[in-house]
């Protein structure tokens, strides 16, 4: 269910008793966040609705796993229900660095809990595949509102208000997240909060070089077959529907081949388009400039999709779909990042995007600018 393996099919599975099971069905009757209050989200009395095997009896379908256990940790602040809702082995990987054990994921929620505690994580959507026998894979956008009224990474509290948002990518078995990428727009709150990015990055690239951490090492550009253009087409083997196929070539065409026509073409005239620094913007034109930006800072980028997932949305119409990927290159271009540096750079993204009449209506596409700050200040490897 990673990056090199197929999503599991919605449609087919087998049961805990052997017995054949309508998993499409199960996926129809399975809760939205969309249009939707919490309350409705953790339901009580509720009869499961999907197989969920090996999960606790509270959870009645993988939505509600998900938001529910968040809140149970987060908001509720039962830490300790880590314990039983992530592996003892689990690995979290994020643009800051990766995590190998339970342990460390404890250790992070009681920092960040203890920085924020009146923090709100609020739960936007969440896009999702699989099933109990193979196994789940969520991507859950969140998005945060707090005050900073307790001291940590960004300095003493001012007391402001700071808003952001979250990709988190899970992948679950048998109640328990064994695997997750993390994606978090850092630099929405640090603007909301008046902090210096380039000062707190410096520091955090000498704490994290005190630790043996060093520059990306990036080899050869994965767009670029020697001196030949791009591929025609992306190997879309990840894909589970035509769907996910024919989107993962658009993106292919637009940040590998730089055909940024195909922006026009592909987002609704009135589409809604939410980024690092918690833009939100508008339209086409405003989508072109963003991804322009990006890949005039890092202009000879190779973009990778991981893992894509979708969900069809009865309540909104449509679909969304959800695409993990990464960005490698190096640091030649003028940007938010300052002048050209030469040195390479690695970016976690993630997107989920809303797609009515094959066409996206609203996207939001995070990556963590703070984290590339850091980049350029680590040590070469």
């Amino acid at each position: 269910m990673d990056g090199s393996e197929p999503q599991p099919a919605i449609g087919t599975g087998v049961g805990n008793a052997g017995t054949a099971r309508d998993l499409r069905a199960e996926a129809n009757a399975v809760l939205q966040v969309e249009k939707h209050d919490y309350t409705d989200l953790r339901p009580n009395g509720r009869a499961p609705v999907q197989g969920m095997a090996g999960f606790d009896p509270i959870y009645t379908d993988i939505v509600d796993y998900i938001i529910r256990c968040t809140h149970r940790i987060w908001d509720e602040k039962n830490v300790g229900l880590i314990y039983s809702h992530y592996a003892h082995n689990a690995v979290v990987y994020s643009a800051m660095g990766t995590s190998y054990s339970r342990e460390e994921v404890v250790r992070a929620t009681l920092q960040r809990i203890a920085e924020y505690p009146e923090r709100r994580g609020l739960g936007t959507q969440v896009i999702w595949g699989g099933n109990d026998v193979d196994g789940f894979y969520t991507s859950h956008l969140v998005t945060s509102v707090g005050r900073f009224t307790a001291p940590g990474p960004y300095g003493m509290p001012t007391g402001k208000t700071f808003y952001s948002r979250a990709i988190a990518d899970c992948m679950v078995f048998q109640n328990r997240i064994y695997r997750e990428w993390l994606v978090r727009d850092n630099m929405g709150p640090l603007l909301n909060l008046g902090v210096d990015p380039d000062g707190l990055a410096t520091k955090m690239a000498a704490e994290q070089a005190a630790r043996g951490a060093t520059a990306p090492q990036i080899g050869d550009s994965a767009r670029l077959l020697g001196q030949e253009p791009p591929a025609d087409r992306i190997d879309a083997s990840i894909a589970g529907t035509d769907q996910e196929a024919e989107l993962l070539q658009t993106l292919h065409e637009i940040w590998n081949w730089r055909m940024f026509g195909r922006v026009r073409e592909t987002y609704a005239p009135q589409a809604m388009w939410h980024g690092p620094r918690m833009r939100d913007l508008y339209g086409p034109a405003a989508v072109t400039q963003q991804l322009l930006a990006l890949l005039a800072m890092i202009p000879d980028a190779s973009w990778t999709p991981q893992h894509v997932c979708s969900v069809e949305r009865s309540n909104e119409g449509g679909s969304k779909i959800a695409v993990r990927w990464m960005l490698e290159g190096h640091h030649t271009g003028w940007g938010v990042l300052g002048a050209p540096t030469g040195k390479p750079l690695f970016v976690m993204g993630m997107s989920q995007m809303h797609l009515v009449g094959g066409r996206i209506v609203e996207d939001y596409t995070l990556w963590d600018e703070l984290a590339l700050r850091v980049q350029l200040k680590l040590p070469p490897g």
